[in-house]
């Protein structure tokens, strides 16, 4: 990954992050799974144009799940602590948007890898 593409990550990941945290404001358990959903999914298709792909919203639904259960599996205490949080006035309304934005970002930059990894195996010449 070269540091241009990192930067414009960086730009992509975090935005995602923070919207999926505000998202994750709303009070009602499983809603949150919704916002990242929506935020991974647009996370996703900004992060395949900066390694000169262009990938339609079927499959950067499919790449945001992969990632999403992939960070789920490896860290389902923080999972399943942000979904119950919500049960618990306003503390909840913390809790759920921390878990969240961390996950994304877990999520963000291991799509961003796999990303880099396609563009080098397929475009060597650009690297």
């Amino acid at each position: 990954m070269t540091e241009d593409q990192n930067t414009k990550c960086h730009a992509i990941i975090h935005t995602a992050a923070v919207a999926a945290g505000a998202g994750n404001l709303v009070p009602v358990p499983g809603t949150g799974v919704a916002a990242d959903m929506v935020a991974m999914t647009a996370m996703t298709v900004s992060l395949a144009s900066v390694f000169g792909g262009n990938i339609g919203e079927e499959a950067a639904r499919g790449m945001a799940i992969a990632a999403i259960k992939g960070t789920m599996l490896k860290q389902p205490i923080k999972t399943l602590a942000k979904e119950l949080s919500k049960l618990v006035p306003l503390l909840g309304q913390l809790i759920a948007p921390a878990i969240s934005i961390t996950l994304i970002e877990a999520a963000g930059w291991s799509i961003a890898q796999e990303l880099a990894q396609k563009q080098k195996r397929y475009l060597p010449a650009q690297n």
